[in-house]
C-alpha cells in the first residue's frame, strides 16, 4: 500500500457550446488501467504498469504546474490526435466533433 486514499485526476470533455451551462453533458476519457468505471473488470498487468495511467496517479498528488505534461495531453485529446487516443481505453468523442 502506498497511500490510504486514492485521489484521481479525471479528464472530461463536452460537446456543449457553453461548457459553463449547467445542462452541459461532460463525458470522461477512460484509461486502460486507471481506476474508473466500477462495472469494468480491473486491469491486472503485474508487475508492469501502463505508463500514462501510472503518471496520472502521481499527478493527483501535485498541481498541474508540477505536471505540465497534463496540459499537453489535454491539448492532444482536444485535437483528437490518433497516437494519444491509442493510449486510452475509450474516446467518448469517437466519430463526433472533438470536445
Amino acid at each position: 500500500s502506498i497511500t490510504k486514499e486514492r485521489t484521481e485526476v479525471i479528464l472530461q470533455g463536452t460537446s456543449s457550446l457553453d461548457p459553463n451551462d449547467p445542462t452541459a453533458v461532460w463525458e470522461e476519457f477512460e484509461f486502460k488501467c486507471k481506476p474508473g468505471d466500477l462495472r469494468r473488470r480491473p486491469c491486472l498487468i503485474s508487475p508492469y504498469h501502463y505508463r500514462l495511467d501510472w503518471l496520472m496517479w502521481f499527478a493527483a498528488f501535485q498541481t498541474y504546474e508540477q505536471n505540465e505534461w497534463i496540459i499537453h495531453l489535454a491539448g492532444k485529446l482536444l485535437a483528437q490526435e490518433e497516437g494519444t487516443l491509442s493510449l486510452l481505453a475509450t474516446n467518448p468523442f469517437a466519430g463526433r466533433d472533438p470536445p
